[in-house]
């Protein structure tokens, strides 16, 4: 049978003292700590105020104005085809240099004049069953031009197209200095907004505090290119020019506004 042997250690009594000095630092730690936590965590019957945020009266609206356009843009182009690349050019160039001479004699200054697409792509035709073949090759030339006199627009048109043009993109108006329309559209905008403002406070038995915000959009726009067909030669040997409209352009003024209210 095996034998056990047991052995007891005794622990110097100087060391006694030692240990209770560190039991009751820490039985103290927890002790301070524990108020500290106390107050940190906010009472339970304790109320925290929010001030409310001030209410707000949230409008948009806006102001336009019809004027009558000061200038026109007319878009227009010459296409010629030959056999060869070089050949469509050359025609297409001796045909836009006519042109530029009819410009300059009906008073378009050259600043005015803008080269605004410059196209050569060949040419197939197409038959079933059969691989393209190449017809030849064709050029485009167009120009836009800013016409100031609108009394010209018409015989301006007409000249062109006696002198070789054969494509009129379209025609726009707009205004030379479109400042003036805007600030008479933004007068009216801010006129409307604050009368739709005043209206909602009556009906709502609030007073308007003051405005906080205010945010603008829109404004003038030129107006997008209109088709505007040449006529036909016959037509165009006549003493008259083509008949061309100007109407008018309106002008629009976006705002949006916030406005604080007091009951």
């Amino acid at each position: 049978m095996p034998r056990f042997s047991a052995r007891a250690v005794a622990m110097p009594r100087h060391n006694l003292p030692l240990m209770l000095g560190a039991a009751v630092l820490a039985a103290g730690a927890v002790m301070t700590a524990a108020p500290a936590l106390a107050q940190q965590a906010a009472p339970a019957n304790q109320t925290i105020l929010v001030q409310p945020e001030t209410p707000t009266l949230n409008l948009s609206a806006y102001g336009e104005v019809r004027a009558a356009p000061d200038k026109a843009m007319i878009t227009f182009g010459v296409q010629t085809e030959a056999t060869t690349a070089a050949e469509a050019m050359a025609q297409n160039r001796t045909r836009m240099n006519q042109v530029m001479q009819a410009l300059r004699r009906a008073g378009i200054e050259e600043r005015y004049i803008q080269t605004s697409g410059l196209n050569l792509s060949p040419q197939y035709d197409y038959v079933q069953n059969e691989p393209p073949r190449l017809r030849g090759y064709q050029a485009i030339n167009r120009v836009t031009v800013e016409i100031r006199d609108l009394d010209r627009v018409g015989s301006t048109a007409d000249a062109v197209v006696n002198a070789g043009v054969n494509q009129i993109d379209g025609i726009s108006f707009g205004l030379i200095n479109p400042q003036q329309a805007e600030d008479q559209a933004r007068m009216a905008a801010v006129q409307a907004l604050q009368a739709r403002a005043n209206l909602y406070a009556n009906a709502l038995g609030v007073r308007l505090a003051g405005i906080r915000n205010l945010s603008e959009g829109g404004g003038y726009s030129p107006q997008p290119p209109q088709p505007m067909f040449a006529r036909t030669a016959m037509a165009m040997d006549s003493a008259e020019s083509t008949s061309v409209a100007p109407g008018e352009l309106t002008v629009r003024v976006n705002i949006s506004g916030v406005y604080d209210i007091v009951r």
